[in-house]
């Protein structure tokens, strides 16, 4: 594998790949979720199960998605082949923005974790330092090159989940059903419970694309997209259901509803003590330098992919050993800014807006990769394609697109309105690159266009060649 820069870079394997997919799933919002969905009851569970269903669906699709187009750049490739060039930035847009927002807000939180670890509280400059150290050395390691970034996914994830898959398993010896409250809490009905407990979950499983963002720098693609997103995403979940069932059966419900720890208060009400916060804490730095590092290769590839269609600045299309070095800095550098902003400032309610817009932000690029698969099932030609196949991918397709929905439904109005105005401030950028294209670009993209009808004609049946004459 080659780079722009005539280097040689390392391709991710399967093992490495699933690491991907699995470490930018669980960040560090796992360590708080068993509290977060307690005052619901233990319908969250099921809620769990509903949402790990509708994920899965999605990484299906994305594996099919990458066999049709195994290029680096997933979400974006599959929206611009489909719909055009205006999709695609749209996609690539939204998904740059989420990332670089969503890596300030994890530096912000892993401060706190850190705070756990050192036993007391800093200043105000100690943590913007400490911050912004857990955003650099992720950058570092992914401008080191693709293995660097493959070694630090792969030992931050067996480090994160040897702790975590510790309070699942383990807890199950101590479950106690009593601890675990009723079905449903505060009188509220099954299904108003599940959707309210749904809408805390759902981006829980954000990041299942990251294989297919990433399928330039896989080994294999067309196979191995696809198996490490269904392989990540069950990872995730069996970590996600049982860490919420252990924490659920080991902490009484009463104190679980106002924990800020539940798995290190699990961890005590199991051995005693008081360590279990440290190694929580712990695990919690760990999963979310991961998950960083993670989402800084991430912040990265769609601008890359964009790049080389002509729809972002021509230096994010160069990479070095395996990397786009200008997007990794660029994101690097703007979510900076923002930690600084969040320390220094003042201004109130400015990371928090930033943090909205990335819930929003995070489903533009899977309602248009799934509306492609539709579009591209619904396109083909039904004579060469096998029903039962057809029948699969299409409802694996829709369950996609309803799952992706929801996403959006559950990000709530404040989400929508100031993702929707960010999203529609991309539009002037995209004017100025489509003006700045050059006009043999464009000619050139047009023949292209032709020279793809022609070949449609060529290979329909007469009747068929009939029609589009």
């Amino acid at each position: 594998m080659h780079d722009t820069d005539g280097t040689q870079s390392r391709r991710f394997g399967l093992p490495t790949a699933t690491a991907l997919v699995m470490g930018n799933i669980i960040g560090g919002g796992i360590f708080l979720l068993p509290a977060s969905v307690a005052p619901f009851g233990t319908v969250s569970l099921l809620a769990f199960g509903v949402l790990t269903i509708g994920a899965i669906a999605l990484a299906l699709v994305f594996g099919r998605l990458t066999e049709r187009f195994p290029r680096t750049g997933g979400p974006y490739v599959y929206a611009r082949e489909a719909f055009g060039d205006f999709a695609g930035f749209l996609s690539a847009w939204s998904y740059w923005t989420m990332t670089w927002v969503s890596n300030a807000a994890l530096a912000v939180a892993g401060v706190g974790y850190v705070h756990v670890l050192t036993g007391g509280s800093g200043s105000m400059a100690s943590d913007l330092t400490v911050a912004l150290l857990l955003l650099w050395l992720p950058a570092l390691a992914n401008l080191a090159g693709t293995r660097w970034v493959g070694a630090v996914q792969m030992v931050s994830t067996v480090l994160k989940f040897i702790p975590l898959l510790f309070v699942a398993i383990v807890g199950l010896f101590f479950f106690d059903p009593s601890n675990l409250g009723s079905f449903t809490e505060g009188g509220s009905s099954w299904s108003g419970s599940l959707t309210a407990s749904a809408a805390i979950l759902l981006y829980s499983y954000v990041g299942v694309e990251s294989a297919a963002m990433s399928a330039g720098e896989v080994r294999d693609p067309e196979r191995n997209v696809g198996r490490a997103s269904v392989l990540g995403t069950i990872g995730a979940a069996v970590v996600y259901l049982l860490g919420t069932l252990s924490v659920f059966g080991t902490v009484a419900h009463d104190k679980l509803v106002k924990s800020s720890a539940p798995f290190s208060d699990a961890v005590d009400a199991m051995f005693g003590g008081e360590w279990g916060g440290t190694l929580i804490a712990f695990a919690a730095v760990v999963s979310i330098v991961g998950a960083l590092n993670g989402w800084t290769l991430m912040s990265a590839q769609a601008p890359y992919a964009a790049a080389q269609d002509g729809l972002f600045p021509a230096a994010f299309a160069k990479k070095r050993r395996g990397v786009p070095t200008a997007g990794v800095l660029a994101a690097a550098v703007l979510a900076t800014v923002l930690t600084v902003i969040n320390y220094t400032s003042g201004v109130a309610g400015v990371f928090e807006i930033l943090v909205l817009i990335t819930t929003f932000s995070a489903t533009v690029p899977y309602l248009l990769a799934t509306a492609a698969q539709v579009y591209f099932l619904l396109r083909g030609r039904r004579d060469k394609v096998q029903p039962a196949r057809l029948t699969r991918d299409l409802v694996l397709a829709l369950g996609g697109f309803g799952f992706s929905f929801w996403l959006v439904a559950g990000a709530g109005y404040a989400a929508v309105y100031q993702g929707v105005l960010f999203l529609f401030a991309g539009v002037i950028v995209y004017v100025w690159m489509a003006a700045r294209r050059p006009a043999d670009a464009t000619a050139s993209a047009e023949a292209g266009e032709s020279a793809e009808v022609a070949e449609a004609v060529e290979a329909a049946e007469p009747a068929e060649k009939e029609r589009v004459a």
